[in-house]
């Protein structure tokens, strides 16, 4: 009977520590030059502790006070509105003013539309400003509104201010006040007008109407310009702007809610209420 032989087992290989070559003389001497001396560590804290110290104390003296307010960009009635609105800012260190909180302030302004700060060290506090642009009145009852492009109301006027923008009629139920923002169909009614004046239309417009989901225009000649849906009003009114020097003076309509075929007659078939 044969004899099977132990099969000898290899034993796993030991870890080898191999030793780290050592510095020479000159090398610990470049490492020191390079690791900075406890003076010059201390000397460092002590500047940035001094810098440190010196911003508070710029921030908490009267060093930055701000003693004017420079308004710019805007009329001179809302730069005036502007400057009561930061009339408490003088006095106060321009590196404490915060910046956004005073431009939300200023643009909850109602003839503001937008607003940027900058400090103009020592003593001026520069605001840029961009107003909101009139496009119509509101008429709700016996009160009368400015309005916006944006349909964003920006104050109460008398009925006969403002003859040169067209007049828009809202419900006696509607919350006109400065600063609302028009509800959907008096936007829709305001979005048609605001952009008049950069296509230069060759006719004032007296009234808008916003009715069965159609816009019209009424001019001051009396003429009706019936848009049709709120769609491609720019079009409409570039379109409109072209046709209108053809007509004939009895001309009592036109139509181009079609933009690609206007249509014109001397028989009115839709009404918009006019000033009384």
């Amino acid at each position: 009977m044969r004899t099977r032989e132990p099969v000898e087992r290899t034993s796993r290989p030991r870890a080898v520590v191999l030793p780290f070559p050592g510095l020479d003389t000159e090398e610990r001497a470049a490492v020191a030059r390079l690791i900075p001396s406890g003076r010059v560590l201390l000397l460092a804290f002590a500047a940035l502790a001094a810098c440190l110290l010196a911003v508070v104390l710029v921030r908490q003296t009267s060093v930055f006070a701000v003693q004017r307010v420079e308004v710019t960009g805007a009329p001179p009635g809302v730069v005036r509105e502007v400057e009561r609105a930061l009339a408490g800012v003088r006095g106060r260190n321009l590196l404490q003013l915060d910046t956004v909180e005073l431009r939300d302030a200023v643009e909850r302004i109602p003839t503001v539309r937008a607003a940027s700060f900058d400090r103009a060290f020592p003593h001026v506090l520069s605001v840029a400003l961009v107003a909101e642009r009139p496009v119509a009145v509101i008429r709700q009852g016996r009160s009368s509104w400015l309005v916006s492009d944006r349909g964003r109301v920006m104050s109460e006027v008398r009925r006969d201010r403002r003859p040169g923008l067209p007049r828009i009629w809202a419900p006696r139920t509607l919350r006109l006040e400065p600063g609302v923002l028009a509800e959907r169909e008096l936007m829709i009614a305001v979005a048609a007008v605001a952009p008049l004046a950069a296509a230069r239309f060759p006719a004032r417009v007296a009234a808008v109407a916003f009715t069965d989901d159609e816009l019209t225009l009424r001019l001051r000649s009396g003429l009706l310009v019936q848009l049709g849906e709120p769609a491609d009003v720019r079009l409409k009114l570039a379109v409109a702007g072209r046709v209108l020097p053809l007509l004939d003076d009895d001309a009592a309509y036109l139509d181009v809610s079609v933009p690609e075929r206007p249509v014109s007659g001397e028989t009115l078939d839709s009404q918009v209420e006019g000033e009384t």
